[in-house]
């Protein structure tokens, strides 16, 4: 079995290279510490299972699960955060994840998740199920930030955690005019004015 590890914190990959090496002593094991050597690597080789963080160096959010599955559509991704299942597990499900867990999850957890999506399922758990249930309810009763695309709520994010738009076009490999543009969308979306209000909204919704 090959296993990827793909996170920017070597303190985390070389934690989840001995949990995985205790249950596979004989897998492959790779590591990579950003979105890009993650790209790099799945273009070129293929892997049993994919686990991944979604905030990295390079790229961020959910886009990156996207690119993944684009190189390798049959491999299952698993997503291991430090971000709540609230603020990115359904997006990350509906972007072709397998399973979505917190970086505080047990190793006991992890190892069942794996074994569940190398069986081709979804790993979901109770709370991601019921998230999934409520994003498909009434539209009328979704917070606002509910209707702003994968890459609009990445950008919303970083608003809320006070970026600046050159920093934020840096970490996203796009033009400050079209961080601006996002910006701009994202506020006409959710009906607000300034900066400090989308700063208040996320953190009243715990976003940040």
């Amino acid at each position: 079995m090959k296993i990827l590890i793909a996170d920017d914190h070597s303190v985390v990959r070389k934690g989840l290279r001995l949990i995985l090496e205790e249950e596979y002593p004989h897998s492959q094991i790779d590591e990579v510490p950003d979105a890009v050597e993650l790209l790099k690597r799945v273009a070129k080789d293929t892997y049993t299972v994919i686990i991944s963080d979604i905030t990295m160096p390079g790229r961020s959010g959910v886009e990156i699960i996207k690119e993944v599955k684009e190189h390798a559509p049959k491999t299952p991704l698993l997503v291991l955060s430090v971000h709540a299942a609230e603020e990115y597990a359904v997006r990350a499900i509906r972007a072709g994840a397998s399973g979505y867990l917190t970086k505080d999850s047990a190793p006991d957890e992890l190892i069942k998740a794996i074994e569940y999506i190398l069986k081709g399922k979804r790993y979901i758990t109770s709370e991601i199920a019921e998230l999934l249930a409520d994003s498909y309810g009434d539209n009328l009763d979704k917070p606002a930030h509910e209707c702003l695309s994968n890459r609009e709520f990445e950008v919303m994010k970083f608003i809320a955690s006070g970026k600046s738009i050159s920093e934020m076009a840096q970490t996203l490999s796009l033009s400050v005019n079209t961080i601006s543009t996002y910006r701009a969308r994202i506020l006409d979306k959710m009906h607000i004015n300034t900066n400090t209000e989308l700063i208040k909204y996320a953190i009243e919704h715990k976003l940040v």
